[in-house]
């Protein structure tokens, strides 16, 4: 959808509600911004379109989606049930998430980033050992996911990395440890 249609469906929105662009922006965002929303000169956030659809109180989805079109499941009912299970620290929940409209894939990549990042720090953080490769796999995905789509970021994907450089060193010093020590090892 072109950022023309976009405004017409949020000006279409707000004059249903018989609100005045005064009434919408509060103190988000200015009037100014709203009219050049509306007649497709600027392109809003997500931050701003989550905070017009709030107002509006129309769902994102209807911001973007043909009435008369079916989508996959997908859009942002997926990225808003992605950021709700990164908030409440389900970063499972968030690495199992798809999105088959196609709509949201790159943000989708910055989340998982995230969540996976925060899922591989959780497992380390617990102490098992034998959870560290698993914490490794995590970090690894998340160094990829990181460097995909629009929001790709590399200060994310060198802290994944980090992280296994960090295990990778734990282990190291922990086997070498048990090899001096002769601890672990079978007497013959």
């Amino acid at each position: 959808m072109d950022h023309a249609e976009l405004g017409k469906r949020l000006k279409a929105a707000r004059l249903a509600k018989k609100m005045t662009q005064s009434d919408v922006v509060g103190t988000f965002i200015t009037r100014n911004m709203l009219s050049q929303i509306e007649s497709g000169t600027a392109t809003p956030s997500m931050n701003t379109l989550e905070y017009l659809a709030g107002v509006l109180e129309i769902p994102m989805d209807r911001l973007f989606d043909d009435p008369e079109t079916v989508h996959p499941p997908g859009g942002f009912a997926v990225l808003t049930e992605a950021k709700c299970h990164l908030r409440e620290h389900r970063y499972e929940a968030v690495l199992a998430l798809e999105d088959a409209s196609g709509q949201v894939e790159d943000e989708l990549h910055a989340l998982r980033s995230i969540a996976g990042l925060e899922l591989a720090r959780r497992i380390a953080d617990s102490g098992q050992a034998e959870n560290l490769q698993t914490a490794v796999m995590y970090a690894r995905d998340a160094a990829k996911e990181a460097m995909l789509g629009i929001y790709a970021n590399a200060d994310r994907a060198a802290q994944a990395n980090q992280f296994i450089a960090n295990v990778a060193q734990y282990l190291s010093t922990y086997y070498s440890g048990l090899a001096r020590d002769g601890s672990g090892l079978a007497e013959g």
